[in-house]
């Protein structure tokens, strides 16, 4: 038996953002990808002022999964910190300097034309 626990989607990303806000992410979005993409359901993308901000944002998401039981499936990027991609297999997350993320501007790309991506809900509700 597998001591892996299955959450909710839902569940998953108040966890990932939860993580995120405690280490002050910013602009925090969250893209709808089960339409578009068969890799993942959602995509969180969320922006760090640093280096520094980029690797503690993402090790804060990887240890606040880890501790709630869910399999980090992989992560990239972590040794420069301009852009660090967590697999959290249902949700991936990307955390990003803001001129990297304004240059690949993932929103816009993975976005369906007239729907944009979702600001994060106020974990507060």
């Amino acid at each position: 038996m597998s001591d892996v626990i299955n959450l909710e989607i839902h569940q998953l990303q108040a966890i990932v953002i939860d993580a995120l806000e405690d280490v002050k992410a910013e602009d925090i979005r969250v893209v709808e990808m089960k339409e578009m993409a068969s890799f993942t359901d959602l995509m969180i993308i969320a922006s760090g002022g640093s280096n520094r901000q980029v690797k503690a944002l993402a090790n804060n998401v990887v240890v606040k999964a880890k501790e709630k039981g869910v399999t980090v499936l992989g992560m990239e990027g972590e040794v420069d910190a301009e852009w660090v991609l967590i697999d959290l297999g249902d949700i991936v997350v990307h955390i990003m300097q803001p001129r990297i993320r304004d240059f690949y501007n993932l929103e816009k790309l993975w976005s369906v034309e007239g729907q944009e991506a979702a600001q994060a809900p106020d974990s507060a509700e």
